[in-house]
C-alpha cells in the first residue's frame, strides 16, 4: 500500500507544481515572444496558432525531475541503475528537443537540428543505456512470455535499444500536431506503464520507475490545463521528444518493449499514416489520406479538432488498458 501512497502524492505534486510553473512561465514566453511559427502547409485553420508559445515540455519535465530528485534526497527512494537510466535518458532527450526548439525560434523557421546531429546524440544516449544496462548485470533479451519465445540479441540489443528511443521519440513529436493530443496520449500511456513497472516485482527500482510514471502523469496532466484547445502554450520538441524515449525506455526497463505497441498504438499509427503518405507520394504520385499524419486527415473531412483529439485519447485508453490487462492479469 505504500506504493499506492506515494503514487498518489507525486501525483498530486506533479500537477500542482505543473500548474505553477505554467503560470509563471507562459507570460515570461510570451514577453519574450518565444512562439511557435506555423505553417500554412497544415491548414488555415491553424494559422490563429501563429505565435503561441511553445517549449511547453518544461511544464511537465521540471516537476518530474525535481519531484523525484526531492524524495530521493529526502530518503523516500531508492536511486537504482534502472532510474538512472531513465533520468538520463529523459533528461538528455529533453536537452535535444531544447537544442532543436531553440535553433528553430533563433533562425524564425521549422528545420531545427540537422538529422545526422540528432543522431550523433541518439546514438550516445543509447550507447550510455546500453553500457549501465549491460554493467547492471541485465541480459539482452527479448522475452514473448506468451508464445514461450526468448532471443538473446548479444550487442544487437544495444541497436534495438537506439530503434525504439529514436522511433518512439519521433513517434510522439509527428503526433503532437493538435491541442491537447500528444499529451493527452501520453498521460493514458504513462499510466498505464505505471501500473505495469508497479506489478514488476522482480525488478530493481520498480516502485521508483511507477513512481516516475505516476508523477509524470500528474505534470501532463497540469501541462494539459494549459494545452487543451484552446492551447495556451505547445510542448514543442523539448517535450514530445522526452516523452516518447521515456516511454521506450520504461518498455525496455520492465521488459514489456512489446506492449509498447498497444500502449503506444496511437503514436504508432500516426507514424505510420505518415510513412505511408510519404512512399504513396514518391513511387505512386498519388495521395492515400487527404494529409498526413492521420489527426490532419480528419481536420480535411471536416472534424473538429476537439472531436479529433476525444476520438483519438479514446483509442489510446482502450489500446492501453488491454495492454495492462495482458502484461499484469493475463
Amino acid at each position: 500500500m505504500l506504493i499506492l501512497a506515494k503514487s498518489a502524492l507525486v501525483m498530486m505534486i506533479g500537477f500542482i507544481m505543473s500548474i505553477v510553473l505554467g503560470l509563471v512561465l507562459i507570460p515570461i514566453l510570451k514577453s519574450h515572444k518565444i512562439g511557435q511559427k506555423v505553417s500554412l502547409k497544415i491548414g488555415e485553420r491553424h494559422l490563429s496558432k501563429d505565435g503561441t508559445p511553445t517549449l511547453g515540455g518544461l511544464i511537465f519535465i521540471i516537476p518530474t525531475i525535481v519531484t523525484m530528485l526531492l524524495l530521493w534526497l529526502r530518503g523516500s527512494i531508492e536511486m537504482s541503475s534502472n532510474v538512472i537510466i531513465l533520468l538520463i535518458t529523459f533528461i538528455g532527450y529533453a536537452l535535444l528537443g531544447f537544442a532543436d526548439d531553440f535553433i528553430k525560434l533563433k533562425y524564425k523557421n521549422n528545420a531545427g537540428l540537422s538529422v545526422m546531429t540528432k543522431l550523433v546524440f541518439q546514438t550516445f544516449i543509447a550507447l550510455v543505456f546500453f553500457y549501465i544496462y549491460m554493467k547492471n548485470g541485465n541480459d539482452p533479451v527479448i522475452e514473448i512470455t506468451s508464445l514461450g519465445i526468448e532471443l538473446n540479441l548479444g550487442w544487437i540489443y544495444g541497436l534495438f535499444i537506439l530503434f525504439l528511443l529514436v522511433g518512439s521519440s519521433n513517434a510522439v513529436n509527428i503526433t503532437d500536431g493538435l491541442d491537447g493530443l500528444a499529451g493527452g496520449l501520453s498521460a493514458i500511456a504513462f499510466f498505464a506503464y505505471g501500473l505495469l513497472a508497479w506489478n514488476a516485482g522482480w525488478l530493481e527500482g520498480y516502485q521508483e520507475l511507477a513512481i516516475f510514471c505516476f508523477c509524470l502523469v500528474g505534470s501532463l496532466l497540469g501541462f494539459l490545463f494549459y494545452n487543451t484547445h484552446p492551447a495556451k502554450i505547445f510542448m514543442g520538441d523539448t517535450g514530445s521528444l522526452a516523452l516518447g524515449a521515456a516511454l521506450a525506455t520504461i518498455a525496455i526497463l520492465t521488459k514489456h518493449e512489446l506492449s509498447l505497441v498497444l500502449v503506444g498504438g496511437v503514436f504508432i499509427i500516426e507514424t505510420l499514416s505518415s510513412l505511408i503518405q510519404m512512399i504513396a507520394i514518391i513511387k505512386f504520385h498519388k495521395k492515400v489520406f487527404l494529409m498526413a499524419p492521420l489527426h490532419h486527415h480528419f481536420e480535411q473531412l471536416g472534424w473538429a479538432e476537439r472531436d479529433i483529439v476525444k476520438l483519438f485519447w479514446i483509442v489510446g485508453l482502450i489500446l492501453a488498458m488491454a495492454a495492462v490487462t495482458y502484461g499484469v492479469w493475463l
